[in-house]
């Protein structure tokens, strides 16, 4: 999708840009291609700087309940220094690096409602313009996506997907937000557990990936969540159902967190309803497993159409870095 905007910081007649991703999905630590369209207006202007920012839609808890907020993450300059002549079309191509723990957007092709966008900032004579978005696709890497059709071979359902704002401790961690997929139990485990969120944190050397259970209350133990961590490499020569059928195990046998008391978010971990809509409990084995919900219409009927109308809300961003 390509979007037009006129920079209202410099009024009628400035330059217009559009900005047009390469096709496809991109995963994250993955390249990021495309180009930015600049059309001069009605006089020559020198162009700064020409920044790319990517931007995500985050949850916050906070006393007074939960907010959400457009977040920058990541900022790229891929030109400026030129003059824009009257009239004259320019454009800009571009090459970047997307962060490792850059949130999956996609799985099996099908949407799972957390939207990235790509925001394009020209610096004209002193002035800035932030243009609009380009909604960003990304895919999951190999290992995550062993992961998620192991999970969906045990039966798993998948439930929701979202951003929360803050860290995990002690963890890797880098991007000041964190990416959870809620899942729902088989039949095998419902007993157990109402839901299990999964975190996926890449970097170059491989994966961890982060498991809280939210388990149910028993005949003589109350309902509490269990937090657990496991390391993985890049590489793809592992009985995933048998490694990760271990790690739930393990995980419900847990009665603590490795990182500190309860979810080990340092900025606390917020509890989500709708557990399992549309999905239920069981679902078709295999690879198709998890993405069962999101074909259901779990998810898709809630994406929204136009980046646009999803970061509308920019007034209420939450940037800043943690102290």
């Amino acid at each position: 999708m390509v979007f037009k905007r006129l920079l209202g910081s410099l009024g009628v007649g400035g330059p217009t840009v559009d900005t047009v991703l390469d096709p496809g999905p991109v995963r994250p630590g993955g390249t990021l291609g495309g180009q930015v369209r600049i059309k001069g207006g009605g006089a020559d202007f020198e162009i700064e700087a020409v920044t790319l920012e990517l931007v995500a839609r985050v949850e916050a808890e906070h006393e007074d309940g939960e907010s959400e907020g457009v977040l920058a993450f990541e900022r790229f300059t891929v030109g400026g220094g030129f003059r824009l002549a009257e009239g004259e079309e320019r454009s800009v191509p571009f090459a970047v690096t997307l962060p490792w723990e850059t949130p999956i957007t996609e799985l099996y092709g099908q949407a799972l409602g957390v939207v990235l966008g790509v925001r394009t900032e020209l610096s004209v004579a002193g002035a800035k313009d932030k243009g609009d978005l380009d909604t960003l696709t990304v895919a999951p890497l190999p290992v995550q996506e062993a992961v998620l059709e192991a999970l969906g071979a045990l039966g798993f359902g998948f439930a929701s997907a979202d951003l929360e704002y803050g860290r995990i401790g002690g963890t890797g961690q880098r991007l000041p937000f964190y990416q959870e997929i809620e899942i729902t139990p088989p039949p095998r485990y419902a007993h157990e557990v109402n839901e299990i969120e999964v975190t996926f944190l890449a970097h170059p050397g491989g994966l961890e990936v982060v498991l809280e259970a939210d388990k149910r209350a028993g005949p003589f133990s109350a309902g509490h969540d269990s937090l657990t961590r496991f390391s993985v490499g890049h590489d793809e020569g592992r009985d995933w159902n048998a490694e990760v059928e271990g790690w739930i195990r393990q995980l419900l046998e847990h009665r603590g967190s490795y990182g500190a008391p309860h979810s080990g978010h340092e900025h606390g971990h917020g509890g989500h309803g709708g557990h399992g809509v549309g999905v239920g409990t069981a679902v078709a084995a295999g690879a198709a497993g998890l993405a069962a919900g999101v074909v259901g219409g779990m998810v898709a009927a809630e994406v929204i159409d136009e980046v646009g109308d999803f970061f509308e809300d920019e007034g209420e961003e939450g940037g800043e870095e943690e102290g």
